[in-house]
Formats: structure tokens, sequence, C-alpha cells
């Protein structure tokens, strides 16, 4: 078996399984089982089963990243402002371009992605976060410029149940298309789907924010907003 389709197959295993079972709940010896491996050989690849965890987001996150990064620095260098519906877009495409291995990659990976926040995996965000970085950061500054009336908090927030809906509607695309067919007749692709959830997701990010008190509107620096 060659280097590579042993590597793909283990990975193929771990991200079926991790999205089945959860993190935690799967074990190496199940991986390699399916993988039809031996242990050895996810040892010699990967090293533990964090680093397996890691690889298999990296898998759809260094396509992703590559397509966005491009999108967003065209969007930086724009001497208009974007829109915030437009930055969404910009990530909901981005998603939507990664090449798929087979038809259920993308639900298989937004469900990978929220049990990476329900579930006990702080080394993963870690890994995203280093790995990630430059990405975050100038779509952070690209959704504070889009938000100015928000603060810190209220924006930590709203990124969260922004991830939140997301991951639950593109992990369940298939199984709501299906609801919706059956209720009304109508059968829509997950583009037409995603053009729903973005002006749904910016609406809620730019709801009138909250009377909170003056502990929780403190900005950088300190200053109260």
């Amino acid at each position: 078996m060659a280097q590579s389709d042993t590597v793909d197959r283990i990975l193929d295993a771990a991200e079926l399984l991790f999205a089945e079972k959860g993190f935690s709940e799967t074990s190496l010896r199940q991986i390699t089982s399916k993988a039809g491996v031996n242990l050895a050989a996810v040892n010699y690849h990967f090293g533990s089963k964090n680093a397996l965890i890691q690889a298999v987001f990296a898998r759809f996150i260094n396509p992703f990243t590559r397509l966005l990064r491009d999108k967003l620095e065209a969007a930086a260098a724009d001497k208009n402002d974007i829109s915030l519906e437009a930055l969404l877009s910009i990530i909901t495409s981005s998603i939507l371009e990664v090449p798929g291995r087979n038809h259920r990659g993308l639900s298989i990976f937004m469900r990978l992605l929220g049990l990476a926040y329900t579930q006990s995996q702080g080394h993963l965000r870690k890994y995203l976060e280093q790995q990630y970085s430059e990405e975050f950061r100038l779509f952070m500054r690209l959704l504070k410029e889009a938000t100015p009336q928000l603060t810190p908090v209220e924006r930590f927030w709203r990124i969260q149940f922004m991830l939140g809906a997301t991951a639950f509607t593109m992990s369940s695309t298939e199984a709501l298309s299906d609801i919706l067919e059956k209720e009304m007749g109508v059968r829509q692709p997950i583009d037409e789907i995603v053009k729903q959830l973005v002006p749904f997701l910016a609406s809620g990010i730019q709801a009138d924010h909250l009377n909170a008190s003056p502990a929780l509107r403190k900005v950088d620096g300190g200053k109260v907003q």
C-alpha cells in the first residue's frame, strides 16, 4: 500500500468515526480497524491521537484558508468598506468552493467543527488559532469595521452564535432538504440554502446591542464604549 494511500485511508476512517462517535469516544484501534491498517501506521504517520485530529481538520481547512485569504485581502484592499453581509458571503462561498472528496465531505467537516467546540478539545482550538492566525486576524479586523456598534463581548458571543448556526445548517443540509421536500415539495441545493443563511446571520450579528453594564462594555485599552 502506497504511503499516501495509507494516510488517506487513516484520515478518511478517523473523519467518519469522529463525526459519528465524537473525539473522546473514538479509539485509535477503531480507526485502524476501519482503515484496514495496523496501529503502528497511525503512530508512524501522525504520532498521537491529537495530531491525527489536527490532520483531519487541516485537510479541509488548508484549502479553505487559501481561498479565504485571497478574498479577504481583496476586500481589505478595496477603498470601500465591506458590508457585513458581503463579508459573511466571502466565508460561506469559500467553504462551498473547497473541493470535496465525496458528497458528504462538507457536512462531515461541519459536524466535526461543531464537536470541536462542544467537546473538550483545547489542543485543537489552540492549533487552529496558531496555524490560521493570519486569516483569523484579517477576518476579525474586517468584522470589527463592519460592526462598530458592538462591544467586544457582544461581538464575541455573536461570532459563537454565527458558528453554531452555520455548523448546524451546513452539517444537516441533506436532512433539512429532505424535510423541506417532504413538507413543501421543494428541493433546494446547498448553495440556495446558504443564500438564505447569510442574511439571517448578518441580521443576528447586527441586532440592537444589549444594555450591558460598563464592566462588559470595555474595549481594548481599557476605555468604555
